[in-house]
């Protein structure tokens, strides 16, 4: 049986791993149209704030491991055009410019994520830049030593936004933020996006919401980010405005999309043709909560995904629950983390929500190091069911999340999860951590 993977990363290079190791004699072909594969995109922004830092330090494993061995047909500069799903072939062409086709018995789409670019004039500027791959990554730092930026604009105020703003703040770079939406994180409670606001701006980067962008422009080397009512001058500009998935291919291919033009697949990781598989940021997943198709891309559902994968084509019959979109970030000091749903998407789907929000201490009482934790949870009146958390502080914040993302997935109650056994030492947290804390003071509300 011949199994073929597009895309070489995360998802891609998971499955084709596995595989490998499930069943020594699979035919395994990866077809991947860059040069890199198996590389840690989500560990760029930090490697750019360290200028000395080669950028191929983010690779995990280099494409010679793969070929020489685990025996995998790895293929880079292969970019597919097309999955033929009548005779079973994908066609395409090499970096030397020769057309391919490869048959397949099963097939896995991994290609991932694209970052959006606004349709706007000026966005195709050689100063105009996105991160979402590796090559995006040395061309930011690439430029960032050649034209000596001091000065940058950053469109969008996400995960990648943010993190990319305190890199080049680390650098020395004066950094300004600009996006349509009126509000800095639209998910986040006011309360606690108001920390993240204050922290940012507490390190003099500038921060422009609800301004709409009309263009951009250079003049020499400066670049000028043109909006209704301001206009933002930086020796470079990065567009963090978010990612769409690459699911063009599968949809002319006829395959069924999900939200947000995603890829659906089933638990098994089945596309709407059973010898097609999809996993990484190009498909989507259950969310656990609501029971619904979701698109949340992340790096762990990827890997995982790519290695259900491998099970399932090589007769091991896996199906995966699902996701409850838990995330965290790192933005100057603070850590900023989630699970679960916010108050407006309970409402969307129509639960009888409650939230409720509290300020603790990250250690115990006068104990030494010890900040403030902001913590909000969100619960459903009429189950009484845990349906969110989220949490920013100095420290704490990351790793308490997953507490939150463990009851979610076992569908626990308010009540149940303020009963757990965490754990307690001055060092970690007060005698009631605040996650506890929070899910006594929300069952008061509900």
């Amino acid at each position: 049986m011949r199994f073929v993977i597009i895309g070489g990363d995360a998802a891609g290079m998971s499955a084709a791993s596995r595989a490998k190791r499930n069943a020594p004699d699979l035919e395994v072909t990866v077809l991947e149209k860059t040069k890199d594969v198996s590389y840690s995109a989500c560990g760029m922004p930090y490697n750019i704030a360290d200028a000395a830092r080669p950028m191929d330090d983010l690779v995990v494993r280099k494409a010679r491991v793969f070929r020489e061995r685990q025996g995998i047909d790895l293929r880079t500069g292969h970019l597919v055009e097309e999955i033929d799903r009548g005779p079973r072939m994908v066609r395409g062409t090499n970096s030397s410019g020769d057309s391919f086709e490869i048959p397949y018995d099963r097939l896995l789409i991994a290609t991932g994520a694209s970052p959006v670019k606004p349709a706007l004039p000026g966005f195709d500027l050689p100063g105009v830049m996105v991160l979402k791959s590796l090559e995006d990554g040395r061309r930011i730092k690439d430029f960032m030593v050649r034209k000596g930026v001091r000065r940058a604009v950053i469109i969008g105020m996400g995960y990648i936004a943010l993190e990319m703003c305190e890199a080049m703040a680390s650098r020395g770079v004066q950094v300004e933020m600009v996006k349509p939406r009126p509000t800095l994180l639209p998910w986040m409670h006011r309360d606690l996006a108001g920390v993240v606001r204050e922290e940012i701006e507490d390190r003099g980067v500038r921060i422009h919401p609800g301004h709409e962008i009309e263009r951009i422009e250079q003049d020499r080397d400066t670049f000028k980010v043109v909006c209704k009512d301001i206009t933002l001058e930086g020796d470079m500009v990065l567009v963090a405005v978010g990612v769409r998935p690459n699911s063009e291919m599968a949809e002319k291919a006829g395959l069924e999309l999900g939200p947000r033009q995603s890829i659906a697949v089933g638990k098994d990781l089945r596309t709407s043709d059973n010898d097609i598989f999809a996993a990484g940021d190009c498909a989507d997943a259950f969310h656990v909560v609501t029971g619904d198709r979701v698109w949340i891309p992340l790096a762990l559902r990827a890997n995982r995904a790519g290695w259900a994968v491998a099970d399932n084509v090589t007769g091991k019959n896996v199906e995966l629950e699902g996701i409850v979109g838990t995330a965290v970030f790192k933005v100057f000091d603070l850590q900023v983390a989630r699970s679960g749903l916010s108050l407006a998407e309970a409402e969307k789907y129509g639960f009888d929500p409650v939230e409720n929000v509290i300020k603790s201490r990250s250690r115990a009482h006068a104990h030494p190091g010890s900040s403030t934790l902001h913590v909000q949870v969100v619960g459903d009146r009429r189950s009484g069911r845990l349906l969110g958390a989220q949490i920013v502080g100095r420290e704490g914040a990351a790793h308490r999340i997953d507490a939150i993302a463990v009851a979610l997935h076992q569908k626990m109650t308010v009540e149940a999860f303020s009963q757990c056994d965490l754990a307690y030492a001055p060092p970690f947290s007060p005698t009631w951590d605040p996650m506890l804390t929070a899910a006594n003071q929300l069952l008061k509300k509900m």
